[in-house]
């Protein structure tokens, strides 16, 4: 499939400040013209290793790639203006990783493949209150990096954007109510890559997704969900996803929190797909004490050992382990008992979590994973980060032993 990549927002504006001069007497044109030329530059670099030693594999992979952003949004002009980014992924070195399409499968898999492209290029109004973005964009309707239905994938070097339409409103109060329909999915496989349903990195689609918050109720954030998703390409795996969720805290001194998150979906067919009915579930409880954060989660994927529930379009590297092993949730499904650490150690940030993996279908023992982080920011743009990710298998699930390893510097304005 040939897909030209050049975002139709792009066009739209371009046609769009033209009219608007033609139109306008000249104080217009001048106000017009300053919203155009006095808007705000965005850039940042992410430099990463990754170091993969996977046991089957003969080779470790060791990544050296840098990924690269420049952006512009224009100023505001009688409420509308534009954003464009582009996108740049290149590798130092050899190319001594499996990036799922470089052919180098002696080598476990890292998927940052190397590309140049536009992330983002939309149009977008707001008064304040209303919303609407029209173009390529990232979606996201969580705060980074819990993007576990919907997401742009931002560990990975190529993010992952959408073709379409999102408006969002806060015009009720204690409500953000946001609709977006999608027609691509751009994917962190980059351009001219062909990988599973994905020609030249993207997938056509006919997307509704629904999302609507309320933070009225003095025990937290209330949000429900439906995601209806009609993949063109493979008919067969379109779904809906409908779901709710309650994520709260309650201070029982000043120095402790109680924290706690309770989430229900079901995932079922959609459109022409054979999807099967599967259920998810999140139950979490945990505590903050001066600036310390620890809690316990389980979380689980409906499996009946053919089909299982599936988050495609989330950012999965944020759940079931650091080390990727279930971004594709087993047929058999998956039970998740993780602890989760958060704090401070001589200014930098700890994240440290422990993962006891089992087969929802079968009860099958899944592995264990223990995942750990180290970042630290200066001067607000800049970024240093190691992390680390140990997954060891069991023989009842069949997995192999698998350990990851991150060091990256980071820049953005």
């Amino acid at each position: 499939m040939a897909y030209n990549k050049t975002p139709m927002a792009m066009t739209l504006l371009a046609t769009a400040m033209a009219s608007a001069l033609i139109t306008t007497p000249a104080t217009a044109d001048d106000a017009f013209f300053e919203a155009l030329t006095g808007g705000k530059v965005s850039f940042s670099a992410r430099a990463r290793y990754e170091n993969v030693d996977q046991e089957g594999i003969s080779e470790e992979a060791n990544a050296f790639t840098v990924r690269t952003t420049l952006g512009y949004k224009t100023g505001l002009f009688h409420g509308f203006g534009g954003f464009v980014e582009m996108e740049d992924v290149s590798e130092l070195g050899s190319e001594q990783y499996n990036d799922t399409s470089n052919g180098r499968t002696e080598y476990p898999v890292v998927v940052d493949p190397k590309g140049t492209e536009v992330n983002q290029a939309y149009l977008f109004y707001t008064d304040g209150t209303n919303d609407i973005k029209f173009g390529r964009q990232e979606i996201t309707f969580r705060k980074a990096p819990f993007h576990r239905f919907v997401g742009n994938v931002l560990w990975r070097q190529n993010h992952q954007s959408y073709d379409g339409l999102r408006l969002s409103s806060n015009a009720i109060a204690d409500v953000t109510l946001d609709y977006a329909y999608i027609n691509k999915i751009n994917s962190i496989f980059g351009d001219e890559k062909n990988v599973g349903i994905f020609d030249d990195g993207v997938v056509d689609v006919s997307g509704h997704l629904f999302n609507a918050e309320y933070k009225g109720l003095g025990i937290g954030t209330v949000s429900a969900y439906a995601h209806l998703v009609d993949y063109k390409e493979l008919e067969s795996i379109s779904n809906k996803i409908i779901g709710a969720r309650l994520s709260g805290a309650q201070a029982v001194s000043d120095d402790f929190k109680v924290i706690y998150t309770a989430e229900y979906a079901q995932q079922d067919d959609y459109k022409n797909g054979s999807q099967e009915d599967h259920n998810y579930y999140l139950a979490e409880v945990g505590g903050k004490y001066k600036g310390w954060l620890a809690k316990v989660s389980h979380e689980v994927q409906e499996g009946d050992g053919t089909s299982s529930f599936k988050t495609r379009l989330g950012t999965n590297h944020a759940y079931q382990g650091w080390a990727d092993k279930f971004l594709n949730t087993p047929n058999q499904g998956l039970k998740d008992t993780y602890v989760t650490v958060v704090g401070k150690v001589l200014g930098a940030k700890l994240v440290a979590v422990y993962h006891d993996f089992e087969t929802d279908e079968g009860g099958l023992d899944a592995g264990e994973e223990f995942d750990i982080l180290l970042s630290k920011t200066f001067a607000k743009h800049y970024t240093v980060a190691v992390k680390y990710a140990d997954y060891q298998a069991d023989e009842e699930f069949g997995l192999t032993d698998t350990k990851k390893f991150w060091l990256l510097g980071q820049v953005k304005f």
